[in-house]
């Protein structure tokens, strides 16, 4: 999510700019001497390290640009796993490769489990702080961290009539449908496959899914696409927040609150429909299960029906573009890789045969869970993850970093390193996989759902769609580059996460 940031920041001091008559050198010149008083002005401090490219203001905003996650592991080839970059007018501390990282989410995870501050993200909650991906540590995120492990968990991540497990295999079924319908001509397969994964939270969260052309289906996914594109085009008003004033650059804000007040308004309807209809001896999902956890704990502090609204909320923005991202990296390497599709197939034939797949598959396809634990980790659609915060003072290494400062994860550099995975820049699913053919679960320096106090608590569904979703389409299709196309480019889009490029494949039936 932080990677996005620092490409859209750029884009809009550049707008601003043009708009404003300035060129940067005149700014610069401006703002040195200011930049250079408060330094004076400031205590010696025990940071790590600055890079090289450091200019007044902006900081490393320029040298962040284009591939903040490519150049920050190129900074650290130069300057070790710990460094600090400015961004803009404060200092963020990096952590790069898996012995850091390792050490700030598992070992010491309280201490590095809070958020910054940053106006669009809580402008997304209406500046509460009573979510759970945006809060502040403290009594009350645990208390709503607790809260929604317990209805996700009495939600059922099981098998079974009813489960999440049938509300996957129906919407997969949908959607293989759907791909049938192209009769194996080329096409963007992004909408149908946005389309359900989207549904699949609405089915969780709703208890129900929408016809693909339902008109509040589409203008729910449509808000949530578009806080989730303007939160990274807008993120400038974030690192200068007087910004926020200037019409011009605050129009992100503008169209966020007006998605945002869309996505609340469906989340209200649904909150008082619920409750209306609520079957205590039967909830249906996961408003089911917060409207019962509500009435068991209404007289704990801090959990209130707001808590409710903006943790639906966080599931809705927080699992659709990752899961989507990745089955759409799996599909494109799919069409890069024959040989690799060759062996998914015939795994899928002698496992599963004509039947639909189902989770009690998932032990006995080795490799089609190494494929995509290797898209996962070449392609990982957080490369920077959501920035964290430090609780209070403390050491890394030799350095001393103060409390509140930003902390940027730098998960790129973890799933790339060559010291745990040999020539990483090649896709090799047999990485995954012993020597005797068996799946290797949990590798070290391998953690797309982040760890620690502020885990993932998708991880289950998200490991539950990818496998289902993909099984069932590598199941029925064979996928191809259209003839006489180039192949499909695997650098990837930088926003909030890192989408493939907009590229065209065929779906033959098999």
């Amino acid at each position: 999510m932080a990677a996005g940031v620092f490409r859209w920041i750029i884009q809009s001091v550049q707008e601003i700019f043009q708009i404003s008559g300035l060129n940067l050198q005149s700014f610069l010149v401006f703002c040195t001497a200011f930049v250079l008083a408060c330094a004076l002005l400031k205590r010696s401090r025990n940071l790590p390290p600055y890079p090289a490219g450091r200019v007044p203001v902006l900081g490393h905003l320029l040298a962040l640009a284009r591939a903040p996650h490519l150049q920050l592991t190129a900074w650290r080839r130069q300057y070790g796993d710990v460094f600090t970059v400015r961004m803009g007018m404060k200092d963020a501390v990096v952590l790069n490769g898996y012995t850091a990282v390792k050490d700030a989410l598992v070992d010491r995870s309280e201490l590095f489990a809070s958020r910054p501050p940053n106006y669009l993200f809580d402008l997304t909650v209406d500046f509460t702080g009573k979510d759970i991906a945006a809060a502040r540590w403290g009594t009350q995120f645990k208390q709503r961290k607790k809260f929604a492990t317990t209805a996700f968990k009495n939600l059922g991540m099981k098998m079974g009539n009813g489960s999440i497990q049938e509300n996957i295999r129906e919407e997969a079924s949908y959607l293989r449908n759907r791909i049938a319908e192209y009769e194996g001509e080329p096409f963007d397969i992004a909408h149908d496959v946005t389309v359900a994964v989207a549904n699949i939270v609405c089915s969780m969260t709703f208890g129900k899914r929408y016809d693909y052309e339902d008109e509040t289906f589409r203008e729910l996914s449509e808000a949530i696409f578009t806080v989730i594109a303007e939160v990274g085009t807008g993120q400038i008003v974030s690192v200068f927040p007087l910004l926020r004033f200037v019409p011009v650059v605050n129009r992100a804000s503008v169209s966020v609150s007006r998605q945002i007040a869309k996505i609340q308004n469906v989340l209200k309807e649904e909150m008082a429909r619920h409750r209306e209809h609520l079957d205590r001896e039967n909830p249906r999902d996961f408003i089911d299960f917060c409207l019962l956890e509500l009435e068991l704990q209404e007289k704990v502090e801090g959990l209130t029906d707001e808590n409710v609204l903006y943790m639906a909320q966080d599931f809705f923005l927080a699992g659709t573009d990752t899961t989507t991202n990745t089955l759409l990296w799996s599909l494109l390497y799919m069409t890069l890789k024959p040989e690799v599709q060759n062996k998914v197939h015939e795994e899928l034939d002698a496992v599963v045969g004509a039947s639909l797949p189902t989770l009690a598959h998932r032990s006995q396809l080795p490799y089609v869970n190494a494929f995509l634990m290797e898209v996962m980790r070449i392609r990982y659609v957080g490369p920077l993850g959501v920035p964290h915060a430090t609780t209070a003072a403390v050491k890394v290494q030799e350095y001393d970093i103060p409390e509140g400062t930003q902390i940027i994860l730098n998960l790129h550099s973890v799933h790339m390193d060559p010291a745990f995975w040999p020539d990483p820049d090649r896709f090799d699913p047999d990485r995954f996989l012993d020597a005797e053919g068996n799946f290797i679960n949990k590798p070290e320096s391998f953690i797309p759902f982040s760890a620690g106090r502020r885990v993932c608590l998708g991880e289950q569904l998200a490991r539950m769609e990818l496998f289902l979703f993909f099984s069932t389409m590598l199941q029925s299709f064979t996928f191809k580059t259209p003839e006489g196309a180039p192949p499909p480019s695997t650098e990837g889009v930088l926003g909030l996460t890192l989408a493939p490029h907009p590229f065209q494949l065929c779906a033959i039936p098999r």
